[in-house]
């Protein structure tokens, strides 16, 4: 069975970057104008970070096992476990701040749109590559 590549539309493609910007905006504003010690400041940047690349790093895991490239189960479990880490993290991390609810709800939401969003970009970059059309750097991508 052949499986036959679709390139994403441009407007998929635009809105995922689009999401991305606007989470990653909203989430690194809200921090640079909160009102708390640098080195929390520190662990909400660094927890948005791990989240990022643990959701893309889970994300291409997956793909490759549905499209059965070899992917170790290890490597699929550390994936798993550092995208509930990192969520957990930001979790714990929010449940002890001294912030207003709403803020906490601010960075919750805005950390989960910058999670969704890198998973989509990632999608669409592989999608693109697969499709034999240039990424956005103008190279071919296979992977």
């Amino acid at each position: 069975m052949q499986n036959i590549m679709q390139k994403p539309s441009g407007a998929f493609v635009g809105a995922s970057w689009g999401a991305m910007a606007v989470g990653m905006g909203a989430y690194l504003f809200g921090l640079w104008n909160a009102e708390m010690q640098l080195n929390e400041k520190g662990y909400y940047f660094t927890v948005l970070m791990y989240g990022l690349f643990s959701a893309v790093s889970l994300q291409k895991a997956v793909r490759d096992k549905i499209e059965r490239i070899p992917v170790t189960g290890i490597y699929l479990g550390l994936a798993w476990f550092s995208l509930i880490t990192s969520v957990s993290l930001l979790g714990i991390g929010l449940w002890n701040a001294t912030l207003a609810l709403s803020e906490k709800g601010f960075y919750a939401m805005a950390f989960v749109l910058c999670l969704f969003a890198a998973v989509a970009v990632q999608k669409n970059t592989r999608d693109i590559g697969a499709a034999g059309a240039p990424t956005l750097a103008g190279e071919q991508e296979s992977a």
